[in-house]
């Protein structure tokens, strides 16, 4: 399979090669199913594993971004196998069979919700067993070194302290891999690979930067995601969870 077209080429990095890993030989029950993104947007995952050959359907609560979704699947000349859904991950079985995806990615969503164990099981629902679940959070510390190297000290220390700041931006939940780990196993999946993401990439400053840099920044986060303490404090955990064969 060649690798997936990337427009965040170091940040997505890690993701990416995880998703190719697990697409390359799937198990001859899995030949033929879709891949489910949960609040997948536009479409920066759905439209570049549909024009490497799947099936993608895309379920976001957002009318703005499944039109957005459409108009770059049908310019990428993938329309066909592409489906957006209007729905989120807290109704997600209402959207998508139960037992039918091959893979489910839900990035970025779960610290979003009121209730992610919830959303989380929805998603394990849809999918097959034996087939994975790409999750991508927010990190907890990452969050929280982000702001102090910004300058923000006082809302790190509440984030560190609270998890939350007092700030007008909107309030998310952040995780740690110990919460991650325990939202997973309660929501009946397995968790098999944790990597941290953009632990360089959210901070470097790379707008417009040289290929070459861009290249050196990717194999940087390549390297880093498996490795502690820099997998620790990177922006975000990707974890790949498994529902189990019984």
């Amino acid at each position: 399979m060649e690798p997936f077209n990337q427009s965040n080429p170091a940040r997505d990095a890690v993701v990416w090669r995880t998703i190719e890993a697990e697409l390359r030989e799937p198990a001859p029950n899995l030949e033929g199913l879709p891949i489910v993104d949960v609040g997948g947007g536009t479409g920066g995952f759905a439209v570049p594993l549909a024009a490497a050959g799947h099936r993608v359907i895309v379920v976001d609560p957002s009318p703005n971004a499944l039109a957005s979704l459409r108009q770059r699947a049908d310019q990428a000349g993938v329309g066909a196998r592409v489906t957006g859904i209007q729905g989120d991950a807290d109704t997600l079985g209402q959207a998508v069979e139960a037992d039918s995806a091959r893979l489910v990615l839900c990035h970025s969503v779960l610290e979003m919700l009121d209730e992610p164990v919830r959303a989380l099981t929805q998603i394990a629902r849809v999918t097959v067993k034996g087939a994975a679940v790409s999750l991508v959070v927010a990190n907890l510390a990452g969050a929280v070194l982000a702001r102090a190297y910004a300058g923000h000290v006082s809302e790190a220390t509440a984030l560190l302290t609270r998890g939350t700041t007092d700030g007008t931006e909107t309030r998310l939940r952040r995780f740690d891999p110990r919460s991650l780990d325990q939202l997973v196993m309660k929501c009946g999946l397995v968790g098999e690979s944790r990597h941290g993401i953009g632990i360089a990439a959210d901070l470097a400053s790379h707008e417009g930067a040289e290929p070459d840099f861009v290249a050196a920044l990717r194999q940087f986060e390549l390297e880093a995601s498996s490795r502690s303490p820099y997998r620790d404090i990177a922006a975000g955990i990707h974890v790949l969870a498994r529902r189990p064969q019984q």
